[in-house]
């Protein structure tokens, strides 16, 4: 089978990255067909005329003619407004589409970056329908997210787990001496980052390390001293954070979008070998169960989190029972293996 990857689609995102090497370890040759936009772009969905112009001359060129021949063709995240060329371009070969999220559900809902009924608003809810409607088959990382798709006008969904680096993230988790609790991520609202400096509050005993940035990172100036920020950490080191950490945080937002996502960070760590702590929601029960495979709290709440962590900080026997149930839930459900043969499955399905 042959792919083509189409689109302004951001190469080194996770998402994409795993896509390639799935693809790559089920046999798939690929062709890409691929013009940056939002490579290296600290804020991808940022506005303006710049961006407009930038996305335009791109499509253009992704329109150009081509002889090369594939049998599916393939759009990546953020590809939803590379959809209308996609179509083109397939020359009615299926046409799949790997949203990871909706554009109003992200920046509407969740980051309110616009406000509900909003002229910005209501134009990222059209691009979101037209988007779904118009491939033959849309991609969920969750069955949570699978309905939400399926609202939107998606015409057939289905679901694969997004998963990890294999190649950056190893095995090699280890109890330390000194335990510390690991957040790695953008601080945006989903992550619920007021939750977890409100649990570095109530368990001052604690060691937090929060490595990141993003819209919320203000709140972190009123933090408590226990609680440690590193601003940034290459990608290719973060493997070394969570070989070290006592125990490695998801997310604990409490917005709708929250409950439908199992994030990079928890595939990561998972693939790692750490024990997890997220939030229990809908999403996260498609892969984890609480006490076994990581540790479940009820979304926003810091006093919930704090115990978990001092549960895991106070219990060596407890955190290597989750650090080797979430790893062998990894191998099981979202490692490269598996979900190289659920994409080769679903990309048959759809010629």
């Amino acid at each position: 089978m042959r792919v083509l990857l189409f689109g302004t689609y951001e190469r080194d995102y996770p998402r994409n990255a795993i896509v390639r090497s799935c693809l790559r370890r089920a046999g798939i040759e690929i062709v890409e067909r691929h013009v940056s936009v939002w490579d290296g772009r600290r804020h991808n969905w940022s506005a303006g005329a710049a961006t407009l112009a930038r996305l335009l001359a791109a499509e253009a060129r992704l329109l150009a003619p081509s002889r090369a021949s594939f049998d599916v063709a393939l759009v990546g995240y953020p590809g939803h407004l590379d959809l209308p060329a996609a179509r083109l371009a397939a020359r009615g070969k299926p046409l799949v589409f790997d949203p990871l999220v909706s554009l109003a559900d992200t920046l509407v809902d969740d980051r309110a970056r616009f406000r509900r009924g909003s002229l910005p608003a209501r134009a990222l809810a059209a691009a979101d329908r037209l988007a779904f409607r118009t491939a033959d088959a849309v991609v969920a990382d969750t069955a949570a997210h699978a309905e939400l798709y399926r609202s939107l006008g998606a015409k057939r969904v289905e679901v694969c787990f997004v998963g990890a680096e294999e190649t950056v993230f190893e095995p090699g988790w280890r109890r330390p001496d000194e335990f510390v609790a690991l957040f790695v991520g953008k601080l945006i609202p989903l992550h619920g980052l007021a939750t977890i400096l409100g649990a570095a509050r109530i368990a001052p005993e604690v060691r937090f390390r929060i490595v990141g940035s993003g819209q919320l990172e203000r709140e972190i100036d009123g933090a408590p001293p226990n609680v440690e920020r590193v601003p940034w950490v290459d990608y290719e080191r973060l493997p070394e954070e969570l070989h070290r950490c006592g125990c490695a945080l998801g997310i604990f937002g409490t917005s709708t979008k929250a409950r439908r996502v199992i994030p990079n960070k928890v595939f990561q760590a998972l693939a790692c070998g750490a024990p997890v702590v997220t939030a229990d929601t809908p999403g996260a029960r498609e892969l984890l169960h609480d006490g076994e495979s990581a540790l479940l709290v009820p979304p926003g709440d810091p006093a919930a989190l704090a115990d978990a962590v001092r549960r895991l900080a106070n219990g060596a026997s407890l955190a290597e029972r989750v650090a080797a149930g979430g790893a062998a839930a990894y191998r099981r459900n979202a490692s490269v293996d598996i979900l190289a043969a659920r994409w080769r499955d679903l990309l048959e399905s759809a010629r």
